[in-house]
């Protein structure tokens, strides 16, 4: 497969790289809309690792524009002083969307420092809260419920949904879900997560395995699935069928397996190494109602379950 037989859902221009913009943290939202957060170079340093996007480091505070694109429509959101340093972007309910660190601390007082911020339309701070600490995976389901999934430091850390490895909450940082021993194993580390119609996907690995958990948010319903792919770094599932992708890190390309879900397993159908137009480095692959949305450099293409 090469690179011209993946659909391409946005790139970031050339007059955009001109001008100084440079794409960080990005999400789909549940109707597959594409939102990019952009930020000035001038803003930005970086060491020699990690490589890529993802390397990249805002000096605080720092300005940036929201992209949402869908189809061939395209707004920008100007985000002002933006006091954090972000892991995750996800979109919310009403226009609303929410910037996330990966990690937190706990002050001396015992309160958690809040890593999350809810931004109005406008683009303005409306509310922040904790979200636990060392989030490899974060998605939003179609209410605006906010999912996450732990790394190692987090679930041996001190926070108490995090020490459980995955866990589900509301825009206002209340936590209302969490596994309570209905998962195959104790997670060890977060890899990616996805939606299906009102369901939530969190792809985790334990010593046992990687697992695709399916959680129903409205009666908490859960299922687990044993991954044909030792953490997949991208997901996607439409009814039975589902497809993940494994990273050549730094490379042009990634693996891509399509598999069938039969009864507690997922088995592999096909598998097929794929050019893609850019470098692949973490973070580059979520999923939406089937579709595999996977960020090659500066170009996001999409490949169906």
């Amino acid at each position: 497969m090469t690179i011209d037989e993946l659909p391409v859902a946005w790139r970031l221009s050339p007059d955009d790289v001109h001008a100084g913009w440079r794409a960080l943290w990005w999400t789909v939202g549940p109707d597959g809309e594409l939102a990019v957060m952009l930020v000035q170079r001038r803003y930005l340093s970086r060491d020699k690792y990690p490589r890529g996007w993802i390397g990249w480091r805002a000096e605080t505070p720092f300005d940036g524009e929201l992209v949402i694109a869908c189809g061939q429509e395209q707004r920008r959101i100007p985000v002002e002083g933006i006091d954090m340093r972000p892991s995750h972007l996800a979109l919310l309910p009403g226009s609303r969307f929410l910037l996330a660190s990966g990690r937190t601390h706990q002050e001396t007082e015992g309160a958690w420092w809040k890593n999350a911020v809810v931004y109005s339309p406008e683009g303005r701070p409306e509310d922040a809260f904790c979200l636990g600490d060392d989030i490899p995976a974060l998605v939003t389901d179609r209410s605006g419920g906010i999912w996450t999934a732990y790394g190692d430091e987090g679930i041996y850390g001190n926070h108490p949904e995090s020490a459980a490895g995955l866990a589900g909450w509301n825009t206002r940082g209340i936590a209302t879900w969490a596994p309570k021993g209905r998962l195959p194993d104790w997670p060890l580390e977060g890899c990616t997560a996805a939606t299906e119609g009102e369901a939530v996907w969190l792809v985790w690995y334990s010593p046992k395995g990687t697992f695709l958990t399916r959680i129903t948010p409205s009666t908490g319903e859960v299922a687990s699935y044993r991954s044909p792919v030792k953490a997949p770094d991208g997901f996607a599932a439409r009814g039975t069928r589902v497809v993940l992708t494994s990273r050549d890190h730094y490379k042009r390309r990634t693996t891509v397996t399509r598999a069938e879900l039969v009864g507690d397993v997922c088995v592999a159908i096909s598998q097929e190494r794929v050019r893609v137009p850019g470098r692949v480095v973490m973070h580059c692959g979520q999923g939406r109602d089937g579709t595999l949305f996977l960020r090659a450099g500066r170009t996001w293409v999409r490949i169906d379950a």
